[in-house]
Parts: structure tokens; sequence; C-alpha cells
């Protein structure tokens, strides 16, 4: 079976790690991509250090988009006040 993933979101890493750990605990699996640490590993710096990527199987991308809205929301309710 071919799947497609489909980014559902770009940010820091406490940020992504709160919605990774809340699309693994309805069993979506996430794939992480960090440009900044694969830059370094090969010797280049990325111009934005420290933000990831998170990718979704596109079966999976309905039920992960509210997670996603659901903490960025969450976030910024709690950063206005």
């Amino acid at each position: 079976m071919d799947s497609t993933y489909k980014k559902i979101y770009t940010g820091n890493f406490i940020v992504v790690q709160l919605i990774v750990d809340k699309l693994e605990a309805i069993d979506i699996n996430p794939i992480l991509k960090d440009e900044s640490e694969s830059g370094r590993l090969a010797g280049f710096m990325a111009s934005i250090p420290g933000l990831q990527d998170i990718y979704v199987s596109e079966d999976e991308l309905e039920a992960a988009l509210p997670i996603v809205e659901s903490v960025v929301s969450e976030l910024e309710a709690n950063n206005a006040n």
C-alpha cells in the first residue's frame, strides 16, 4: 500500500512535542522532519534553527488536523493572558 504524507504543522520543538503526544494518544504516528538538525549533521546551518515539521498519513489527516488546531488555540489563549 502506497501512502502519501501531508505536512500539518511547522513550529518549535515544544509545540511540536505537544502535538505529537496528542496524536500518538489516538494512535496516529506522525513523522517529524527537522531541517536544522539535518543541515547541522551535513555541515550546513539552517536559516531558522529549531523549527520542525509534522507529517501524517493522508488517511489520518482528518483526525489529526483538529488536534493541531486544539493545541495551537490553547497555546494562543494561554499567551494572551
